[in-house]
């Protein structure tokens, strides 16, 4: 019977495995840390979880010996000894508890002093963030770039993130680089992270803030020092092509884009707009079609977007669209 029971054990082991497994590729798992304060949420969360996984199997051992030990036998009515008023079973089920929630409490509040307060270099990389109903915009204030809907950082370096709202409540999470931080209308906060493998992470706004709160999605590039150095200074370029078109319509009043007219921030900066993967952040790949279905009509691809209809014509959306590919 114990060899039958082990056996028919391991296939659930190893389902269990097989579900945690999977739970790790994903790109917005929480198993996979890549970061100092994601690996020390990650551990953190691995201590609750033996603490109360132990409280789990002690409470249930009791149980199963007190139904077992004390159930009715036969005909047997008498009820077992009572036990009244014990000085030592009140002191361990007081003192326990206290004990286990202040060695929780102070492994949480080491974790948190960790992620609040590090230690800042002085050549830190420095982003401010600031959440926009519904994309987000990343600018980096010494390199004197900004860009939308993909943060780049370098691999192995931190990096500091002020973030600012511009509306509305959102939240910065991205699970595999560090724990969710809300961003609060005139309420700066921060986060910090320290990415230490290269590639594509991917994340969500955690805070509903309105219609498209599920597609305000996050990608996060993480490049080695060199392709960030080149990416910087990509972004730190003039933005080239013609641009005779897009000056006349209603963009300049919502979009910039540096060496022309167009000074508005109420919607992303287009300077750079072809080096970006997706649109309407992250909603769609960036493609030509996608991007003239965006400006014919914007609810197409994001129903409840902040971008309206513009009504243009059918040459005016191929003038634009071809002025907008030239933005590299």
């Amino acid at each position: 019977m114990q060899g039958g029971a082990r056996i028919a054990l391991m296939p659930g082991c190893g389902l269990a495995m097989s579900a945690f497994a999977q739970s790790a590729s994903s790109p917005t798992s929480i198993f996979a840390p890549q970061s100092t304060p994601a690996q020390s949420i990650f551990d953190l969360s691995l201590f609750v979880l033996m603490v109360t996984g132990a409280i789990f199997i002690v409470v249930f051992s009791l149980l199963v010996y007190a139904v077992v030990k004390f159930r009715k036998r036969g005909a047997e009515g008498s009820e077992p000894a009572q036990v009244y008023g014990s000085s030592q079973v009140e002191l361990a089920w007081t003192v326990i508890p206290i004990l286990i929630v202040v060695v929780l409490f102070l492994a949480t509040a080491r974790v948190i002093a960790g992620i609040q307060n590090p230690v800042r270099p002085t050549n830190a990389l420095e982003v401010t963030v600031i959440g926009h109903q519904f994309w987000w915009e990343y600018r980096y204030p010494s390199l004197k770039v900004v860009t939308a809907n993909e943060l780049h950082l370098p691999v192995g370096e931190p990096a500091f993130l002020t973030l600012l709202s511009a509306d509305t409540d959102h939240s910065f999470w991205v699970p595999r680089l560090g724990g969710k931080t809300d961003l609060i209308p005139n309420h700066p906060n921060s986060m910090w992270m320290d990415p230490r493998e290269a590639g594509l992470y991917l994340g969500q706004c955690a805070q509903y803030c309105g219609t498209q709160h599920a597609k305000m999605l996050l990608r996060v590039y993480v490049q080695s020092r060199e392709d960030f150095d080149r990416w910087i200074r990509d972004q730190s370029q003039p933005a080239s092509g013609g641009q005779r078109i897009f000056e006349t319509l209603s963009c300049v009043n919502c979009h910039t884009v540096t060496g022309t007219s167009a000074k508005g921030r109420f919607g992303p900066d287009l300077t750079h707009l072809m080096s970006r993967e997706t649109i309407a952040s992250g909603a769609a790949p960036n493609t030509p079609g996608n991007l003239r279905r965006w400006m014919q009509d914007p609810g197409v691809i994001k129903p409840g977007s902040k971008m309206p209809a513009m009504g243009l014509s059918d040459p005016e959306l191929d003038a634009l669209t071809a002025y907008l590919e030239t933005l590299r």
